[in-house]
């Protein structure tokens, strides 16, 4: 664990956003040759780097084991999202920082603590790998570019395996080990109103004149009802999550809810966050109020994202999402729709060999059972992975949980989540290749 943290320090102080407007692109080099460089060092010796059709290099290589063995492919990506604010953080963002137990920076669960925790399981196994491996590491995951997602069915030997350690997730909570098997998709647009040529007197025409910003937040408010409920027409929004419940309680904290501020939506919180569809409004494009004039806006614009559970079709989802704004619209007012990214949400199977194997070794790992959970984020490359490698056993896991506030300021690790990760992923290895 020590060269653990030195290694994650050593990485987290590389600002690896795959963004050049945001970091010098030799900020990504640099990330991509120490991952290489790394496992090339434990046994990877054709580790290498492959760009990506959205210009990223993601790191692949191979360490081969026993004839006959199975093949896992060990996933990660080393890019991260921006700091944001950096003000808001209570540490340097790109300086690991020990404080609470906790080890700060940014991408320190997400996913560099993940790069870092593959190496820690390889190390505690040493010569003794009775499984072939396989490695990709991308670069532009949280830019949503599609790099890995082009290259993965154009390169389909060089990454076909048996199994595949999605290392993108996490635990319920700090010391209570989980293996994600929902996703839900993704469904995002923009769209635009004009009501008026431009910006008029609110005390000369104000009552009359159509309020762009006005319409705008109309159409919004019809995407929930009074429940807090994602009603958008055609979607259904009662379905239920059948697995670990997510507590109540414990999703108020981690969430840091207010006190007196309700849950929104009819469901429990574990059927709102990963069975039902939920609409949240992004940004607005209007006036702020600090320097706003007496006038009534002619142009307002919202940006808006859509999540999409299992069992429903991400295009569709979008399609009806663009159809209940412009409905809503009033006055008649101008709508323009500008489609941006979708997803398709994802359904593990967990009825194979390599799932009942990983259960055991996390129950081994945290001494207590392992449970099963959705997220509400999407990873499209699952669904890639599950189209090219049909016959192959996807297993999301990782050293992330609530407290680690990813893509959040003030992200951390908790060390022991590493710890117990990495010697998860180590007694899986070793079960999976029959070793004891």
């Amino acid at each position: 664990m020590g060269q653990a943290r030195d290694e994650l320090a050593e990485l987290v102080a590389v600002r690896s956003i795959a963004d050049a407007r945001q970091a010098p692109p030799e900020e990504c080099a640099r990330a991509a040759a120490w991952v290489r460089d790394r496992f090339a060092a434990l046994g990877f010796t054709d580790a290498r780097l492959e760009r990506t059709a959205d210009g990223s290099d993601a790191v692949v290589g191979s360490r081969p084991g026993p004839a006959g063995a199975p093949t896992v492919l060990l996933y990660a990506h080393y890019d991260v999202q921006p700091p944001l604010d950096e003000q808001a953080w209570r540490t340097p963002p790109f300086e690991l920082t020990e404080s609470g137990g906790r080890w700060y920076g940014r991408g320190s669960a997400d996913c560099k603590g993940n790069i870092v925790m593959h190496l820690a399981a390889l190390r505690a196994l040493g010569d003794d790998v009775p499984v072939h491996l396989k490695l990709v590491v991308e670069g532009s995951e949280e830019q949503g570019t599609g790099g890995l997602e082009a290259f993965v069915p154009d390169h389909a030997d060089l990454l076909r395996a048996d199994v595949i350690l999605m290392c993108d997730t996490g635990n319920a909570a700090v010391g209570v080990p989980a293996t994600t098997v929902s996703l839900r998709g993704l469904a995002n647009l923009v769209v635009t109103v004009e009501s008026m040529s431009s910006e008029v007197h609110s005390g000369m025409f104000g009552g009359a004149a159509p309020d762009a910003l006005a319409a705008l937040i109309r159409m919004l408010a019809t995407l929930r009802d009074e429940h807090g409920d994602t009603t958008i027409a055609g979607l259904d929004h009662l379905q239920t999550w059948e697995g670990t419940a997510y507590d109540p309680a414990a999703f108020r904290s981690d969430a840091g809810v207010l006190d007196g501020v309700d849950l929104v939506g009819t469901g429990t919180v574990s059927d709102m966050l990963w069975a039902r569809p939920a609409a949240t409004v992004l940004g607005i494009d209007c006036p702020p109020v600090v320097g706003s004039a007496a006038a009534i806006q002619p142009r307002a614009a919202a940006r808006v994202n859509l999540r999409v559970p299992p069992g429903m079709d991400a295009g569709r989802a979008q399609d009806a999402l663009a159809d209940q704004l412009r409905a809503a619209a009033p006055w008649g007012v101008k709508v323009t729709i500008e489609r941006e990214s979708s997803g398709q949400p994802f359904q593990a199977a967990t009825g194979g060999p390599a799932y009942a194997a990983f259960d055991a070794a996390m129950g081994e790992a945290f001494g207590k059972p392992c449970t099963t959970l959705g997220q509400g984020g999407s990873i499209p490359l699952c669904n890639v992975f599950a189209d090219t490698f049909p016959d192959a056993e996807i297993i999301l896991m990782g050293v992330e949980e609530p407290l680690a506030l990813i893509h959040a300021p003030n992200e951390s690790v908790d060390p022991g989540e590493i710890e117990r990760m990495a010697l998860a992923e180590a007694l899986f290895l070793r079960s999976l290749g029959g070793a004891r």
